[in-house]
Formats: C-alpha cells, sequence, structure tokens
C-alpha cells in the first residue's frame, strides 16, 4: 500500500487524520474510487468529472484544482509501481470546530491511497453472489443525492451488514417507490431476451464509470441496451444478472432472495467481460 496525504507520501502507520476534521466527525468529504489496469488509471478524466462534481455539490475546493488531483492520482499509482490495484482519492471538509457548522474547517485534507483488492473469493466470482433484498431504502435525491460520492455511505453499510447477517454476499437496494436502485456498492444490470437493462440513475444509483463502460461495451457489441425501471420481480425473471463497479468489476448474481436469477452459461455477461478486458487497456491514462 501507497499512501499520499496533504503534499507527501506517509507509511501506513502515519497516516493520520486530526480527530476534529469534519470527514470524521460528520461524514463531510467526498472520495472518488478507481482502478489500475494494466499499468494505467482506469477511465481517470471521468473519475476526476465526477469527482469534481461531487466538490461542487457539496462545496468543498479541490486543493490545486483538477491538475492538482490529477497529478497527485499519477504520482501515487507511480509509486505503486504495480500493473493492477485499486485507488482511492479522499477529500475531506478538513479540521473545524465541533458542530456541524461546515464555515469553520479553513483547509480541506486530501489524501490519496493504493494497494490491490479483492472484494469476493474467486469461487465467487465464478458461482455468482447470493443476494438479499436489504429492509434499508435508498434516500431521495431531495434528502442525499446519491450521485454525490460522499465519506457518508451509512446507508450502503447498513444495506451490507444486513446481507451479511443474513448469509448472503450482497445487498439489494431499493428505492422509496420499492424500485431497484443498485446493490450496497454496485450498479446493476440483468439480460432479458437478448437486451441488457439497467436502473436509471435517477432510481438512486450512482453514476458508476464501470456501469457507463458496460453500456458502451454492448452498444459496440450491437446487444440491445436500455435504461429503465426495474423492480425485484424482474431480476428473478431475468436471463442474467450481474453487478459492476470500480471495485467489483463484473460479477454475477447467482440467487436473490434464496430464488435462483438467470441461468449458469451467462453468455451475454461472458461477451461484455471479454470486451472489457480489452476495453481497459484502451481507455486508461499512464502514469
Amino acid at each position: 500500500m501507497k499512501i499520499w496525504m496533504n503534499g507527501k507520501f506517509v507509511a501506513r502507520e502515519d497516516a493520520n487524520v486530526s480527530v476534529l476534521d469534519h470527514g470524521l466527525l460528520y461524514g463531510d468529504g467526498i472520495f472518488e474510487g478507481m482502478r489500475i489496469y494494466g499499468g494505467k488509471v482506469f477511465r481517470l478524466p471521468d473519475h476526476l468529472h465526477r469527482f469534481e462534481t461531487s466538490a461542487k455539490a457539496t462545496g468543498i475546493e479541490l486543493p490545486g484544482g483538477l491538475d492538482a488531483m490529477k497529478k497527485v492520482v499519477l504520482d501515487t499509482a507511480r509509486e505503486f509501481g504495480q500493473t493492477e490495484g485499486y485507488l482511492r482519492l479522499i477529500v475531506t471538509r478538513g479540521v473545524g470546530e465541533l458542530g456541524v457548522d461546515p464555515t469553520t474547517c479553513s483547509n480541506p485534507t486530501l489524501i490519496c491511497l493504493v494497494d490491490g483488492i479483492r472484494l469476493f473469493a474467486p469461487d465467487k466470482l465464478k458461482k455468482g453472489l447470493d443476494m438479499v433484498t436489504s429492509s434499508y431504502r435508498r434516500p431521495a435525491a431531495d434528502a442525499v443525492d446519491p450521485r454525490v460520492k460522499s465519506l457518508n455511505y451509512l446507508n450502503n453499510v447498513l444495506a451490507k451488514r444486513e446481507a451479511k447477517l443474513r448469509g448472503a454476499d450482497e445487498a439489494l437496494i431499493l428505492n422509496q417507490a420499492g424500485l431497484v436502485a443498485e446493490a450496497s456498492v454496485a450498479n446493476v444490470f440483468i439480460v432479458r431476451n437478448g437486451e441488457l437493462l439497467t436502473p436509471p440513475v435517477t432510481d438512486g444509483s450512482l453514476s458508476g464509470i464501470t456501469r457507463d463502460s458496460m453500456i458502451e461495451i454492448a452498444k459496440a457489441l450491437k446487444i440491445e441496451t436500455r435504461e429503465c425501471h426495474l423492480g425485484r420481480f424482474d431480476l428473478l425473471g431475468a436471463d442474467e444478472v450481474f453487478i459492476t463497479g470500480s471495485g467489483a468489476k463484473v460479477v454475477p448474481i447467482a440467487t436473490l432472495d434464496g430464488q435462483q436469477t438467470g441461468g449458469l452459461e451467462r453468455p451475454v455477461m461472458t461477451r461484455l467481460v471479454e470486451a472489457f478486458e480489452q476495453y481497459t487497456l484502451e481507455h486508461g491514462t499512464a502514469f
């Protein structure tokens, strides 16, 4: 693991933030999770654009602007020195007074770290995950817009915890209308009659970079692709179900609430995964 923090690389044991940092006290901060594929940071401009948008939405100033963020990411990836990895860029509101008032914070805290990551065991990646429908609903966008990658992921954490307590690997989160939002930290796709379907981000999901890549690849492969409202019923009746994310990459779902979802062959997902491997090499920024 390599950690860059407020202008310099630090050892893991020295990577500390103040107990008065509002990122710790109130989840007042933003982050971006990125993948390194083949010695390149995957879709770095898109990640930085989303990071900048989250900063605007929360009113947090990015120290040095986007050019500085890009340099930090590439410097950290270069220091890591591996061709594969997971990188996380974090900005908090910074140190301030006790109390929720963000105007007491004068200097944002900037952190970038990179390491290897494996969210699921190899046999699960092949067989597929067991998913359960969470009792926790996704808050409406006028409460906390899920498109903002803030440090407050309690809704996601509680859904994931519930899934694990129920013996499953992953949680399906519905919005207030009972429609599919996403998994705990991944976007949801289904295949039905050869058509690739995914919920619109307005139903409560993050506008995922890997999600966007899947849609682009599917269209290039002439796979009919559409955003539409999905319910739990649609997943149970799908031919294939899978999730995507920077951390998870592309992972099949085997069961939902104890019921099998789709078949075992997953021909559409297999085509997408094969094309995705080449796509990552063509859409990366070298360091």
